[in-house]
């Protein structure tokens, strides 16, 4: 699996690029600092659940996009740093409702 893109370089790339918009200039059509613009755009913050209703409503797309990349992004990191869950024993052996629950 390669790995996937930060939203905020999607953002850049695919939004603000083709329509000739400086971070300056999206952040206050965004409601947003350029600064927490910026950050999102390069990979230091991630897409927040406020930033997408603001980038769904900015460009005409369902918010739950804009969680999914983040999401994406964020799992394929935590997976690739397995020695943080190697501790981790599995508590049952099945999903569903248990035994006396």
């Amino acid at each position: 699996m390669h790995t996937p893109p930060h939203p905020g370089a999607h953002l850049k790339e695919d939004y603000l690029k083709p329509l000739g918009l400086s971070i300056t200039k999206a952040a206050a059509a965004l409601g947003v600092s350029r600064k927490a613009l910026s950050e999102v755009i390069n990979g230091r913050t991630g897409i927040s659940v406020d930033m997408a209703m603001r980038l769904g409503k900015a460009f005409g797309e369902n918010p739950q996009i804009w969680l999914r990349l983040q999401q994406q992004y964020d799992v394929w990191h935590a997976a690739r740093n397995r020695a943080t869950y190697a501790k981790v024993r599995r508590l049952y052996a099945s999903v569903g409702p248990q035994p006396g629950a």
